[in-house]
């Protein structure tokens, strides 16, 4: 008989497991409480991140700890009331960021970043899915020229150890590219490696619909009843019991609840996110994805409108939205971009899966037989997915994994 696997969680990273596996002769149950691709992996900014080599690091300098201490910002958010359940977890991201530690980091990390847009065309090739990927790359915009001076030293880094390219566009060469901006900015860095999805949503789908193509299962099932039965797993399906010899979880920020019940509690913590869609008035357009760094939103054209996307914030797991970020960056954005009014009834809500050391766990569930993590990739789910898939399945088949996964095992925490 085939192998078999159950893989928990339907977002990005879990869809693109179950790809891979079973392009892999896998017998394959993709299992969600809800249909593929509505969780985190439905509300991102759409960028596909081949430039992202740097993950989020806590921050290091003590006036840029007290502009976010006053909670006033818009890119960083909190809920006084959670603090107490974040400390343990951001001290140890704090400690992880140290300058000496957050160098392991990256370099861990880019080995999975500089895979990605590969992996990614790998799966959509050839397929609906390919439409949905424009090679424009994405800008970031910058009011003050010592902090895009800095900026272009960091990525000229970039380009030499890690192969990525940009463009630095000044003040009028930005207002050329985006004509319809209404604020003037000193200049930009385009990042011309990434690729801009038009429709994050659709593009999950459509792996989930490769997936299925190739004899894949996709069913409605509930995590949290997952068990062994004796050297294989279960977990209850919409139409009843599902079994198979492995199991993966891909559960995002929810993966600890069902992992701390096999004897691993991960320190993963969300960070949560919103979104909201516009028109835009008269014939005005925008060209490709702006981050305006002065103001720490994006603004990235879709299928729906001009996504407006928000930095982080820092909730109770099962607190109610509170779409401040929104209300505050509405207004900045108006100044930036001739926004019309808002296209969605209600502003969309996702909570990233991170870790204090900011990379993914990728690899078996210790203590557990058949059983594999692929989770906590923070801001970068949607980018690494395939990735993940591939070095997952890499593993799972006893294959020579494209990198060295070590770095992303579970025992590390």
């Amino acid at each position: 008989m085939p192998p078999s696997a159950i893989v928990l969680g339907a977002g990005m990273v879990g869809v693109s497991v179950a790809l891979h596996l079973r392009r892999r002769g896998y017998d394959v149950v993709l299992a969600d409480r809800q249909a593929p691709g509505l969780g985190a992996s439905f509300g991102n900014g759409g960028l596909i991140q081949r430039e992202a080599v740097y993950p989020h690091p806590f921050p290091r300098a003590m006036a840029e700890i007290l502009r976010i201490a006053k909670n006033q910002s818009i890119d960083a958010v909190y809920h006084p009331l959670a603090l107490p359940g974040f400390v343990s977890p951001l001290l140890r991201y704090w400690w992880h960021s140290e300058p000496a530690r957050y160098l392991d980091a990256v370099q861990a990390y880019s080995r999975l970043i500089v895979t990605s847009l590969d992996e990614h065309l790998a799966c959509a090739r050839g397929t609906e899915a390919m439409p949905l990927l424009r090679p424009i790359g994405w800008m970031r915009l910058f009011g003050d020229q010592r902090r895009l001076d800095a900026a272009v030293a960091q990525a000229e880094v970039a380009r030499r150890d890690y192969d990525v390219n940009f463009a630095v566009l000044d003040g009028r060469a930005l207002a050329a590219a985006e004509p319809h901006l209404l604020a003037e900015r000193v200049g930009a860095i385009h990042w011309t490696d990434p690729v801009s999805v038009s429709d994050p949503h659709a593009l999950t789908l459509a792996y989930a619909g490769q997936f299925a193509a190739a004899g894949g299962s996709i069913v409605l099932g509930d995590a949290a009843t997952l068990q062994r039965t004796g050297s294989g797993w279960r977990v209850q399906g919409a139409d009843g019991p599902i079994d198979a010899a492995e199991v993966v979880i891909a559960l995002g920020v929810a993966a600890g609840e069902v992992t701390q019940r096999f004897g691993y509690a991960p320190p993963l913590f969300g960070k949560r996110g919103y979104h909201m869609h516009y028109g835009l008035r008269g014939n005005a357009v925008l060209n490709r994805p702006i981050l305006d760094t002065d103001s720490g939103f994006l603004l990235a054209p879709m299928r729906a409108g001009i996504r407006l996307t928000t930095g982080a914030e820092f909730a109770r797991v099962d607190a109610a939205p509170t779409p401040v970020q929104l209300d505050r960056a509405e207004p900045v954005a108006r100044g930036l971009l001739p926004l019309a009014e808002r296209v969605d009834d209600a502003p969309w809500m996702g909570i990233r899966p991170c870790t204090p050391d900011m990379l993914p766990i990728i690899g078996p569930l210790p203590g557990q037989p058949g059983a594999w993590c692929a989770f906590g990739h923070a801001h970068q789910g949607f980018t690494l997915g395939p990735t993940t898939g591939r070095l997952l399945a890499e593993m799972m088949t006893g294959d020579q994994p494209f990198t060295d996964p070590r770095p992303y095992r579970a025992e590390r925490f």
